[in-house]
């Protein structure tokens, strides 16, 4: 294994590690070995040397590697929902701006990368069926989902569209999710900024006047 393969330790004090510092340190090394290895031979031993630490070290946080997967699973969707609340925080309060800020939010690098889409790409078949899922992560597609319907309910009002809210919230939800999906499993890779213009092109077809092909529209 390469340095490069490996996750940055401490340079100084790494004995005296806190809890917290060694297990992000392992939830990291498992994002880049799922990345790189997929979710079946994702092993605890794999992700040791990965991170440069022990096997027992891994086996004293986690204990097996479905906790460790679940624990990873739970930070990368907490990572997200930060991402996109903060996002909307920093932007302007217009429901147009709102909407483009959360938009945007889905590409930016720091979670629209290969390491995070090949991550979740390797989680995503096995997450959908697990109840440790349903019961830490649920709540989270229910804030996304109620925060997209707000907009676009804001935006049908204001602009006077003839649009069902219902309908068109669902299809920004899933036209987000498949575009990660696409840049996840594509064979020939293509830029986040083609899939956020994607995305501007669809809210300029429900929301005619609040979005250009660049994003809202200021004027």
């Amino acid at each position: 294994m390469t340095a490069a393969n490996k996750i940055t330790r401490p340079e100084a004090g790494s004995r005296k590690a806190s809890r917290e510092m060694r297990r992000q340190q392992f939830i990291e090394a498992t994002i880049a070995t799922l990345a790189r290895n997929g979710y079946a031979r994702t092993t605890l031993t794999e992700v040791a040397q990965t991170a440069g630490l022990s096997h027992g070290l891994i086996i004293f946080h986690f204990e097996t590697k479905e906790k460790l997967l679940t624990e990873t699973l739970i930070y990368l969707a907490r990572e997200y929902r930060d991402n996109w609340t903060q996002s909307l925080a920093q932007a302007p309060a217009r429901p147009a701006a709102q909407l483009e800020a959360l938009m945007r939010a889905d590409f930016v690098d720091s979670i629209c990368n290969p390491e995070r889409l090949g991550a979740w790409s390797a989680l995503w078949g096995e997450i959908q069926s697990r109840p440790i899922y349903r019961e830490h992560g649920a709540d989270f597609d229910v804030e996304y989902a109620a925060t997209v319907r707000r907009l676009c309910s804001e935006l049908i009002q204001e602009g006077g569209y003839p649009c069902d809210v219902e309908a068109v919230s669902r299809v920004v939800r899933v036209s987000l999710e498949g575009l990660w999906l696409e840049l996840m499993n594509t064979v020939e890779p293509y830029p986040v900024g083609e899939a956020l213009k994607a995305m501007f092109q669809l809210a300029m077809a429900f929301f005619p006047k609040h979005f250009g092909k660049h994003g809202a529209i200021t004027d």
